[in-house]
């Protein structure tokens, strides 16, 4: 058998049948939905008379539209209209067909892409979809995850299997180290501001190196997410030891023996030495600084000591988005984006929810104050999360340099809750998109890691982390 990427192990290992050339037939081993992109899915299986055909492998998470106001759990309320008849929709779907649901009230509620891995279901090898792009988080521990779109919801609650079209082989090797205080959101940033946000359309992107092999399971996890922004299909990281500790703490199904036979199966899956990739990128980890983003796409990315591009002469499609995105984001080109003032502050979503996360912002905030011109919030990604950060001090930490402490939910990283911004205010956020209205119509996103939306929070405007608090 000629040699393979980690990627098209995992395709060759789910494949059912081979359909032509480019498309097989994917066996999934877990579906995860969520309650706005599956009504129409569960609708079409009712008008057909299917029912679903492996309700234990299936799991839904309401996340997206519920609200995050500090309440006692169990208490809260989706006020919006639209948004609880999607729920409760949902609820009614889930219950029927005998799916196990995360409810509004349960204390394991959150994100799905936080929740999951943490529940210990998600393990190296596996194939996980989603109708969510985001689902690319768990390359971070070995899985093929990815976004699927509402009738392939409904194909895949049918038959348990996709019709899914192979992806093309990318490798990304990041060697050296980040520096302190730099993070795997700056990295990804720094990634994708180099290659495009098409930059790796079409392809399953491995990474590896020695930067990589130095992250957490949840820096990993941070990367994978994002890794959709510039195009790709899939993201993998090989398991190895950092994978099968963070697995191994997190399974509850299996006795210590199967968990050990298992975990000696994970750590063979890699690509061959001489697996052939079509396209290959290299990056020096020591040269990363802090990255925000200064327009309307996760690409429009740069170092925060850097300037905004110049806006260039010509009417072409480069020129023509840069000038819209400037338009819309009110910078001037040329300018430095260190210094522009923030409104708000966001610390949340799958990318940036995690434990880790949230440590890392309590240490940039311990013993300061939130400015006043600033009103900055964090949202646990789960219930778990949320929990172990109020048991271990840094929820209070946060609390006491004064940011709001929410309940879990995927709040602002889109506009489809409570938490949305108003027009023409501007948000260090740590979420993946930086899109025009993504967090409410009129609303301006800058990109970053947690530590730096912390010290924007702090300082009430975009400051570099390495200088602001270099006497740390």
């Amino acid at each position: 058998m000629s040699s393979r990427t980690l990627y098209q192990k995992l395709v060759d290992t789910h494949t059912v049948s081979t359909l032509d050339a480019e498309h097989v037939l994917l066996y999934a081993d877990l579906h995860i939905m969520n309650e706005y992109t599956s009504p129409q899915a569960f609708a079409g299986l009712h008008e057909k008379g299917l029912g679903v055909r492996r309700p234990r492998q299936q799991m839904g998470v309401v996340d997206h539209v519920i609200p995050t106001k500090p309440v006692p759990v169990g208490s809260r309320i989706i006020e919006i209209a639209d948004a609880a008849r999607q729920a409760a929709n949902f609820t009614r779907n889930c219950a029927r067909h005998g799916i196990h649901l995360f409810d509004v009230h349960d204390p394991v509620q959150g994100i799905e892409h936080v929740v999951a891995p943490e529940l210990g279901i998600i393990r190296p090898g596996m194939v996980v979809l989603c109708g969510d792009s985001h689902t690319t988080t768990y390359g971070a521990l070995g899985a093929l995850g990815f976004g699927i779109g509402t009738s392939e919801v409904e194909h895949v609650l049918a038959t348990q299997t996709l019709v899914y079209r192979v992806a093309g082989n990318m490798r990304i090797v990041v060697d050296g180290l980040l520096g302190r205080g730099i993070t795997s959101k700056d990295l990804v940033l720094h990634i994708i501001a180099r290659i495009g946000a098409q930059g790796a359309r079409g392809c399953a992107v491995e990474y590896a190196g020695q930067a990589i092999d130095a992250l957490s399971a949840e820096a990993r996890m941070t990367l994978c997410n994002m890794t959709v922004e510039a195009g790709a299909r899939a993201a993998l990281i090989a398991p190895d030891r950092t994978t099968l500790d963070y697995v191994r703490g997190k399974v509850r199904d299996l006795d210590a023996r199967a968990l050990e036979a298992a975990c000696d199966a994970w750590s063979q899956l890699r690509s061959d030495d001489d697996a052939r990739f079509e396209a290959e990128h290299q990056f020096d980890a020591s040269s990363v600084a802090p990255y925000v983003t200064w327009g309307t796409s996760p690409d429009q990315a740069m170092p925060v000591d850097g300037r905004i591009p110049e806006e260039q002469s010509g009417s072409g499609p480069d020129a023509a988005t840069l000038r819209k995105a400037l338009d819309y984001i009110g910078l001037p080109a040329g300018a430095a984006i260190e210094g522009t003032p923030i409104d708000r502050v966001f610390i949340g979503s799958c990318t940036n929810a995690r434990l880790e996360d949230l440590r890392a912002a309590a240490e940039v905030v311990r013993g300061r104050k939130v400015a006043p011109t600033v009103r900055a919030m964090v949202v646990p990604g789960s219930g778990m999360v949320r929990d172990e950060a109020e048991r271990e001090g840094t929820a209070q930490i946060l609390i006491e340099a004064g940011f709001e402490w929410r309940q879990p939910g995927c709040s602002m990283c889109l506009a489809m809750n409570d938490d949305v911004l108003a027009p023409g205010e501007r948000c260090a956020s740590t979420t993946n998109r930086n899109f025009e209205g993504r967090q409410g119509r009129g609303s301006k996103t800058h990109l970053m890691s947690p530590a730096m939306a912390a010290a924007a929070a702090i300082a009430g405007r975009i400051v570099d982390l390495r200088k602001a608090f270099a006497h740390d």
